[in-house]
C-alpha cells in the first residue's frame, strides 16, 4: 500500500471482505486490535497522546462507538448537558455495551442538573443490569460489575448486595477499563482509609499501563493526590496533581478535577489557581454543580451529612482541619495568611453550627 493510502486508512478506516460480506474496519483495528467492535466505554479504553481526544474519537467507526465516545468526551470535558444528549437514545439499545455506558453517564451527568429522580432511576437500573447480566457472557458481567462499582464507589455508596468480586472480573476487561477499574479499587481503599495501600494501587496500575490512557490515568492520579494529602505528603501530591493535569489540559479533560475537588486537599488552589484562574474557574463551576447533587443522593441514601453550605476554600480548609492540619500549615498550603487561613475555618465552623475540628469531621468527606 502506498504511504498516502496507508495515511487514508489510519484516517478513515478501509473495508474488507469477511466470509463473504464486506464490512468495515475500524481506523483503530490494526493499532489497537483488543479495542475493535466494542461499544462499552470506547474512549476510556483508547490510549491517545495528549491533545488528540478529539481524533481519537473522529478515529472510531461512525455510529454505536462513536456516538458513546462522544458522550464520555461530553462528560469528561464537563459538558454534561452534551454528553446526555449524545448518551439518552442509547438508554434502552439492544446492545448491552452502550446502553451500559449511557446509563452510567447519564446517571452521573444529571447530578450536574437537580435531576436527582433520573439520576436515582439510572442507578436503580444499574443495579437491575447485575441482576439481568446473570446469564450473560462473562465479558458481559465484568462490564456489569464495572459500572456498578462506578456508580456505587464515586458516590461513596455501599455496593450492591449481588455485586461480584471485581478481582476476578479484572482479567475479563480490557486495559483501558482495567486501569480505571483499579482507580475504583483504590478508591474504595481510600474510603476504607488505607492511604498507602490505595497509593500503590494506583501507582502500580500507572506503572503497569494505565498511564497509556488518559482517562483512567487522570483518575488513577487524582486518587494518588487524595492519599498523598491524607498522608500528609504535600510533594507526592502535586507530582501527581500536575501528572493528572498535564494529560487533561491539552484535551480539556477537567471534569475529574471538579468532582474530586473536596478530596484533593486545596491542591487546585495551591497549584492550579494561581496559574491557570481561568480553568480553576471552571473547575469549580463544576464543582459546585455535581457535589451539590452528589450531596442530595448520598446524604440521604447514606444517612451522612457531608456540608453543602461552605466555598470550596472553606470547604478545602475544614477538610484539612479535620485531618489534623495545623492553621499553619493550612496557610502554607494554601498560600494565604494565616488571618486568612483562621477567617476560612472559622467561616467553616460557624456554618456548620461547631465549635471544634473534632466536630468537623461529621459533616466532611471521608
Amino acid at each position: 500500500m502506498a504511504e498516502d493510502e496507508g495515511s487514508h486508512a489510519i484516517a478513515h478506516g478501509v473495508t474488507e471482505q469477511d466470509e463473504g460480506a464486506v464490512r468495515r474496519v475500524s481506523p483503530l483495528e490494526g493499532l489497537f486490535p483488543f479495542f475493535c467492535e466494542r461499544t462499552f466505554m470506547p474512549l476510556m479504553n483508547t490510549p491517545f497522546a495528549p491533545g488528540e481526544c478529539l481524533k481519537a474519537v473522529e478515529s472510531m467507526e461512525a455510529g454505536v462507538q462513536r456516538d458513546i465516545a462522544w458522550a464520555e468526551y461530553y462528560y469528561f470535558s464537563g459538558q454534561p448537558e452534551n454528553a446526555i444528549g449524545r448518551a439518552q437514545p442509547y438508554l434502552a439499545s439492544d446492545d448491552a455495551g452502550a446502553r451500559l455506558s449511557a446509563r452510567l453517564i447519564c446517571s452521573y451527568a444529571y447530578l450536574h442538573f437537580s435531576q436527582d429522580d433520573q439520576a436515582l432511576a439510572g442507578l436503580a437500573q444499574i443495579e437491575c443490569a447485575l441482576r439481568d447480566m446473570a446469564d450473560g457472557s462473562p465479558r458481559e458481567k465484568a462490564e456489569a460489575a464495572f459500572v456498578a462499582a462506578a456508580a456505587s464507589i464515586l458516590l461513596h455508596l455501599p455496593l450492591p448486595q449481588n455485586m461480584p468480586n471485581m478481582e476476578n472480573m479484572l482479567p475479563l476487561l480490557p486495559q483501558g477499563l482495567r486501569a480505571f477499574a483499579l482507580y475504583l479499587r483504590a478508591h474504595s481503599l481510600y474510603l476504607e482509609k488505607q492511604y498507602g495501600l490505595s497509593a500503590g494501587v494506583a501507582e502500580a496500575a500507572l506503572a503497569m499501563g494505565g498511564s497509556n490512557f488518559p482517562i483512567p490515568a487522570i483518575y488513577l492520579h487524582l486518587v494518588a493526590v487524595m492519599d498523598y494529602m491524607s498522608l500528609k505528603d504535600r510533594e507526592h501530591a502535586h507530582d501527581h496533581l500536575m501528572h493528572a493535569w498535564d494529560l487533561a489540559r491539552p484535551d480539556d479533560l477537567i471534569e475529574g478535577f471538579g468532582e474530586h475537588h473536596g478530596l484533593l486537599g486545596g491542591m487546585l488552589e495551591s497549584a492550579i489557581k494561581p496559574v491557570w484562574p481561568a480553568e480553576f474557574k471552571r473547575i469549580i463551576e463544576i464543582t459546585y454543580r455535581f457535589s451539590a447533587g452528589w450531596r442530595r443522593v448520598h446524604n440521604p441514601v447514606t444517612g451522612e451529612e457531608v456540608a453543602d453550605n461552605l466555598t470550596t476554600t472553606e470547604f478545602a480548609s475544614a477538610m484539612l482541619a479535620a485531618r489534623g492540619w495545623t492553621n499553619w500549615e493550612i496557610a502554607d498550603h494554601l498560600g494565604v495568611s494565616i488571618n486568612t487561613a483562621k477567617r476560612h475555618l472559622s467561616h467553616a465552623m460557624e456554618k456548620l453550627g461547631v465549635e471544634s475540628r473534632k466536630g468537623l469531621e461529621r459533616y466532611m468527606l471521608r
